[in-house]
């Protein structure tokens, strides 16, 4: 069982043995496991690995199974173990598609090949073929134009005859290779299109909206069987310990997957990427250890933004936007949107289904239903069928039938008690004969389509318009809550202890929109809405000869605040990240339809910002007027993530304070020279020389107190516990065994407002009688029998938290 983990992003620049080298470090830490992203055979030059093309290789680029091994023994000579990142929901098209050997098949062979099964196509929507959506234009604009060739020196091999299309290549349907090019092209398993139209004619189901990313049938036995064999190896062998689990919402059904992944490792710890949306619990019924972590990100990020700022801040963004904003209907707006264009093909598969049950009904009038209860699901999906039986599940399909039932026009409204009637699995006495199979294929089929219309409506899109506060635009986060009482965090994390005690917590991922400081810094925000809101004025005021015609004032809010957030930032960084956002949004530009002057704008304005001496100026006095209660907030919740209930993740890099955006921003390389040399530091007794160093600090001595004393947080018997203060500024919580309370973790919150009270006076923490050791300052904390406990000022006098454990639990080497 993991104590705390280690995430490493494994690829050709940082290969195994180089995640090898970092196992001392990584020891000395106080992580008990490396977490690797995904090590199955990727795409050539993939960096994140979950492009998988080949099942039965360990990534090569990263140095193949026996350096994984390797690592695996070389880990292990430090007591360390390693959890593995498996993606079960899909796998990649690669260029040249022959990498793929089951997609190569597929595509030579149609129906026929021995991997039809593997993948998830409709056959009969494009006459028994595959759509291969990767012509710039019409295929006979690209034959007339002779952009299409057939070779002899193709396949894995080079020696079969292929189709080539600049850098793509595809095989050649057996006894077709002699007719003329129009004519085998005419003739072959997939049809190739342009690329646009693949947005509503895709034939095979993919990962969101990523075309190249063909979704595969793990339900399938035999497939589940053949993509996890050499995990399993691997497992078995001793050398992986544990799995995450990506995008389980994918799959057709994610409680059997996670039954038959349970079976074949006995339990093994295993965490899933569920993204739970407000109260949201993770079925009861799934065989895993829990998630990974949005829903703790959500709650301990939450206590360090002010409630008090909502209104400021919500009058600000409508006086910069020029209207009242929205956001119930910002998000219904980006989620129609999605349904229509971008998951336009998943919708029309479901429509395809629709038809074959109910063929006499209106048409039309059903499909705008299915895309009204999509839109009004208000989580990624429910668990309908399939290893699910919690009639809990129904309910989250009748609350979103009446959420549409509200917005639907009344011709409509009998349409949509169809389709939800549908979704349910529930009796259509209208349906057409023998089409069972087809309801049931379309229960799972939606599902599967809440996902992405949530993820990419709000998550990928909203997340990009709305900028109130962009610190709370996160994974699984509701960037209209304001703020989170500790009282609602406390009753969380007990709930988690409850029922969860082994599940993941994060700060910061490979998919998180912004690190866990850009975010701790941006929470300063909200406490300082007058002084942001005079900032922000002569940020603008300054920038207007730099705006362009075309940047509009939501964007340059958005940049604003990231710039603050990520500042020191380059121009190439933020300049990237705009790109991405801007297209995200999908208001002005996309990414397949640009506006090159507008993009222009957001460059031009991108450059300034980070350029022109008084705009430079300007956001170094925000940061710098925010230094104080912004080191106050990444030190506090990094140790609120280490001590609540869960097996805490430190993404590469966090250790240090992380001012990276969104990927592959987040991808960049770590600088592990520095880290061991500040640690070696600190460990010499050396007092912290910055942020980076107080960080480390907290991090390295939280880490090592679990894996010294897993017991007390991870135990059959760890407690946990609210242990009172008197300041609504201090936040304090407790771990323990049936022994009683053994660890107390303090942290400041609002710590600005708190110097403008007048510091902490008076106020006490009720710490239990005894003698107590601070593992930060190394100071001696006694709480006397009959006094109201210890006075804050006194224990939070060098850093703005503290990390108490009763004095005799702790062996020598833990005190040094």
């Amino acid at each position: 069982m993991p104590t705390a983990t280690y995430r490493l992003q494994v690829h050709g620049g940082f290969t195994f043995d180089n995640a090898a080298e970092q196992a001392s470090y990584l020891d000395a830490l106080g992580v008990s496991h490396a977490y690797l992203s995904p090590v199955l055979q990727p795409a050539p030059g993939s960096t994140h690995g979950y492009d998988v093309v080949n099942h039965d290789l360990i990534n090569e680029e990263a140095g193949g199974g026996t350096e994984l091994a390797r690592l695996s023994r070389t880990l292990s000579l430090y007591g360390l173990g390693v959890i593995v990142d498996v993606v079960p929901n899909h796998m990649t098209t690669p260029t040249p598609a022959h990498l793929n050997r089951q997609w190569w098949s597929l595509l030579r062979e149609g129906h026929n090949s021995e991997y039809a099964h593997w993948f998830d196509v409709d056959w009969a929507a494009e006459d028994d073929r595959v759509l291969v959506p990767v012509l710039g234009g019409p295929l006979s604009s690209a034959l007339s134009a002779g952009e299409l060739a057939v070779h002899r020196d193709g396949g894995p091999r080079g020696d079969e005859a292929v189709l080539r299309y600049f850098d793509h290549e595809f095989p050649v349907r057996p006894g077709t290779e002699h007719l003329p090019v129009a004519e085998l092209v005419e003739a072959q398993w997939y049809l190739l299109c342009d690329w646009r139209e693949g947005a509503q004619r895709l034939n095979y189901r993919r990962f969101f909206d990523v075309t190249t990313l063909a979704a595969v049938r793990v339900e399938d036995p035999e497939v589940f069987d053949a993509t996890h064999r050499l995990l399993l190896y691997f497992y078995r062998s001793g050398f992986v310990d544990g799995f995450r689990i990506d995008h389980p919402d994918g799959l057709a059904d994610p409680g059997g997957y996670l039954d038959r992944l349970a079976e074949a490792t006995d339990d093994a710890w295993v965490v899933a990427e569920k993204i739970l949306e407000g109260h949201e619990e993770l079925p009861d019924t799934w065989r895993c250890a829990g998630t990974t972590g949005y829903d703790t990100l959500l709650r301990v990020g939450g206590v360090f933004v002010d409630p008090a700022g909502k209104g400021p801040l919500t009058d600000l963004l409508n006086q910069v936007v020029g209207h009242q904003e929205d956001l119930d209907a910002m998000v219904v707006d980006a989620k129609r949107q999605v349904v229509r264009e971008v998951q336009a093909a998943e919708v029309n598969r479901l429509m395809r289904l629709v038809e074959q049950v109910l063929p006499w009904h209106d048409q039309a009038s059903l499909k705008r239903a299915l895309g009204e209860l999509l839109v009004a699901m208000d989580r990624y999906r429910a668990y309908v069928g399939g290893s699910e039986a919690d009639p809990s599940q129904a309910a989250v399909l009748n609350a979103a039938e009446s959420r549409a039932m509200a917005v639907i026009a009344g011709p409509d409204q009998l349409s949509l008690s169809t389709i939800a009637q549908l979704a349910r699995g529930g009796r259509l006495p209208e349906a057409h004969a023998d089409t069972e199979s087809a309801q049931r294929e379309f229960v799972v089929r939606f599902q599967q389509t809440c996902g992405p219309v949530m993820a990419k409506g709000i998550e990928d899109t909203t997340f990009y318009r709305y900028s109130r506060l962009t610190s709370l635009n996160e994974v699984g986060g509701d960037p209209g809550l304001v703020g989170i009482a500790p009282e609602e965090l406390h009753e969380f994390a007990s709930r988690q202890l409850a029922s969860w005690p082994t599940t993941m917590t994060t700060l910061s991922t490979h998919d998180t929109k912004r690190s866990e400081d850009v975010r701790a810094r941006l929470a300063v925000v909200s406490e300082l809405s007058a002084e942001w809101k005079a900032w922000v004025g002569t940020a603008r005021r300054l920038a207007k000869d730099h705006r362009g015609k075309k940047l509009d004032p939501a964007t340059e809010y958005f940049l604003l605040q990231t710039a603050v957030g990520a500042w020191p930032i380059s121009v190439e960084r933020l300049q990237a990240y705009a790109t991405k956002a801007i297209r995200e949004a999908k208001q002005h530009t996309t990414w397949t339809d640009q506006d090159d002057a507008y993009e222009a704008d957001v460059q031009r304005y991108v450059a300034a910002l980070l350029g022109q001496p008084a705009l430079v100026s300007h956001c170094q006095a925000w940061v710098d007027r925010a230094a104080a209660a912004s080191r106050s907030n990444i030190l506090g919740q990094k140790l609120l993530q280490l001590v609540v209930p869960g097996v805490p993740d430190v993404y590469q890099g966090t250790e240090l304070v992380d001012l990276s955006l969104v990927d592959p921003d987040n991808r960049r390389p770590v600088d592990y020279g520095q880290r061991r040399t500040r640690l070696a530091r600190l460990d010499k007794g050396g007092e912290p020389a910055d942020l980076d160093d107080e960080k480390l600090l907290v991090t390295s001595r939280t880490l090592r107190l679990r894996h010294h004393h897993a017991q007390w947080f991870t135990g059959h018997h760890a407690t946990y516990e609210r242990v009172a203060t008197t300041s609504d500024h201090a936040l304090a919580v407790g771990r323990g065994d049936e022994s009683g309370l053994q660890v107390v973790a303090v942290v400041t919150r609002f710590s600005d407002k708190l110097a403008a009270s007048g510091g902490w006076g008076d106020a006490h923490l009720a710490l239990p009688e005894g003698e107590w050791h601070d593992l930060f300052t190394g100071r001696a904390v006694v709480s006397l029998e009959g006094r109201p406990g210890v006075r804050l000022a006194r224990l939070l006098t060098d850093l703005p938290v503290a990390l108490l454990v009763r004095h005799g639990t702790l062996g020598r080497d833990e005190i040094a």
